[in-house]
């Protein structure tokens, strides 16, 4: 919806779906934020924890290890602040009025979070046994990352423009945050395989609750409450006495002061918290890296799972103009930003009452059902997104929009939460459903990735696809035209003006909707029928 809240959306889905670890306690890890929590309806849950024999230790309350839990809070808070001030950045672009072309360039931030397993396994396998198997990659990435950050304080204005004649740098800004991501991706392949041993097996299942509650509220900070303190229009109102012409902070102060945040909690668990020796490593941990990657490589090949990718890659097409375009066409139509990032604040119960209640459907033998039923809704309400834009400059008055306005937005976007959601819980349980138990984590995390890459790509492309397809023509000159930057100016020069006649968003919206339909007809039968495979085809035959 805004692309704050679509990155949101992907950076959940990515995150919650892009856990990596050879462990058997997988399946809680890998459940989105709420399902987690009830993460023994999942099937295959139970099947995958009674697979790790562990000695029996006296079973601990959570108070006991209340302090390992809030650790793993700290941990997972400080990686939702990259993945919020990401989010953000979109829509300081778009009120710096960047091009869509810019704003696809900038989409390929979020991708490495949808590729993690490219390099978990090398994350899993080396290490420096004397200081810890995860602290090996915990303790540098955050390090980099806190350094990386003050650094950036110091050329983020520069990056972003003075708007005095220089725009922003978008090549520059999308490699600084693509490796800011890269680094919050690495540290969660870390946290994530810290989790399971820094917890005991009775409150293991704590570890996702972490996950969920601690990115969510990371996001938070480096988004809404970012956007909300950045914005002079929103301090002036309800923050101050005095009007002043800029935020309370700026992008800067606000990299400063995470960076040094970092900085000092990594030096605090470098010396003060110790890894609990990983009793008996499990058969699975011993495997090499390579035997992981011919692993990926052969449960690929499967014939049901090359089905599932092929499918799931094209299933989100339908989507992509209303996730990842809107909310940039809101600013650009003059909602303050803030107010957009905003709205993600009454969603956060909804966020986690809706995975409890759609679980209790997901949880039988056919959870693409679900999936398949939501997904008409979710196709229709982009072109009611599509109208929620076209309506929008009509509606403005000079002090901004009418209460009703936000309404009827906060309802669209209610709306489309609960189709998400469907369908995403959907695909997690299903993932759960038929993940080869012997090799859990790797399967799943397998699995989850090519569903997250499935709305990676046609975001960026959706971005990408807006300015060729928008039409515009040259007002009050003869001769010109406006299909370029050059004629543009042209056009500017003889006198006249640029007017869009028409809307490449509204082109695309159309067309998304046709392919998500078609999608819906003609493969969608195809993608139910992979449940009525039987688990041999989801199998792994092993060569030993």
């Amino acid at each position: 919806m805004s692309p704050a809240i679509a990155a949101k959306e992907g950076g959940r889905q990515r995150r919650a779906g892009s856990h990596h670890h050879h462990h058997c306690l997988d399946v809680r890890s890998e459940a989105p934020p709420a399902l987690a929590l009830c993460g023994d309806g999942l099937p295959g849950g139970e099947a995958e924890v009674l697979l790790s024999p562990e000695p029996e230790r006296r079973a601990r309350g959570y108070r006991a290890e209340l302090g390992s839990i809030l650790l793993l809070l700290v941990l997972y808070v400080l990686q939702g602040i990259p993945l919020g001030l990401a989010g953000s950045v979109p829509l300081i672009l778009q009120s710096k009025s960047a091009s869509y072309t810019d704003q696809a360039f900038f989409s390929f931030v979020f991708w490495p979070f949808s590729l993690k397993l490219l390099w978990a396994p090398l994350v899993d396998a080396v290490y420096l046994r004397g200081f810890g198997r995860r602290k090996s990659w915990l303790v540098p990435t955050q390090y980099v990352l806190g350094l990386f950050m003050i650094y950036m304080s110091t050329q983020v204005d520069v990056l972003l423009g003075d708007g005095e004649g220089r725009g922003p740098d978008v090549v520059a800004l999308t490699v600084t945050f693509f490796l800011f991501e890269f680094l919050a991706a690495t540290q969660d392949i870390a946290v994530d395989g810290w989790a399971l041993t820094m917890l005991s097996r009775e409150n293991v299942g704590y570890a996702s609750t972490c996950n969920s509650v601690g990115q969510t509220a990371g996001y938070f900070l480096g988004n809404v409450l970012f956007l909300a303190l950045e914005s002079s229009s929103f301090c002036n109102k309800y923050l101050r006495f005095q009007p002043q012409p800029q935020g309370i902070v700026t992008l800067s102060d606000f990299l400063f002061f995470w960076g040094a945040v970092f900085l000092i909690t990594t030096t605090l668990v470098a010396l003060l918290k110790k890894e609990n020796k990983e009793l008996i490593p499990t058969k699975e941990e011993t495997k090499g890296i390579t035997d992981t990657y011919r692993l990926l490589f052969s449960i690929i090949k499967m014939p049901a799972v090359l089905t599932f990718c092929l499918l799931i890659l094209t299933a989100k097409v339908g989507f992509s103009a209303a996730d990842a375009v809107t909310g940039l066409k809101l600013v650009e139509e003059g909602v303050p930003k803030e107010h957009l990032a905003l709205l993600a604040v009454p969603m956060v119960p909804l966020q986690i009452i809706l995975p409890l209640i759609i679980s209790k459907y997901t949880a039988g033998p056919q959870p693409l059902n679900t999936f398949y039923k939501a997904m008409p809704f979710r196709l229709l309400l982009g072109l009611e997104f599509a109208f929620l834009v076209w309506w929008t400059p009509k509606v403005k008055h000079e002090g901004g929009f009418p209460l009703y306005y936000y309404v009827v937005v906060l309802l669209s976007y209610a709306l489309h939460q609960i189709t998400l959601y469907s369908m995403y819980v959907a695909i997690m349980a299903f993932n759960a459903k038929v993940s080869d138990p012997l090799i859990g984590g790797t399967y799943m995390t397998l699995l989850n990735t090519v569903s997250n890459l499935g709305g990676n790509w046609p975001s960026t492309v959706a971005l990408w696809l807006v300015d060729p397809l928008t039409v515009k023509e040259c007002a009050g000159a003869q001769e010109q035209t406006c299909g370029t930057p050059v004629a543009a100016e042209l056009c500017t020069k003889a006198g006249g003006s640029c007017v869009t006649t028409l809307d490449g968003y509204y082109v695309e919206s159309i067309i998304c909707v046709i392919l998500g339909f078609g999608w819906w007809f003609l493969l969608g039968p195809k993608f139910k029928k992979l449940q009525d495979e039987g688990q041999s085809s989801w199998k792994c035959k092993r060569s030993n």
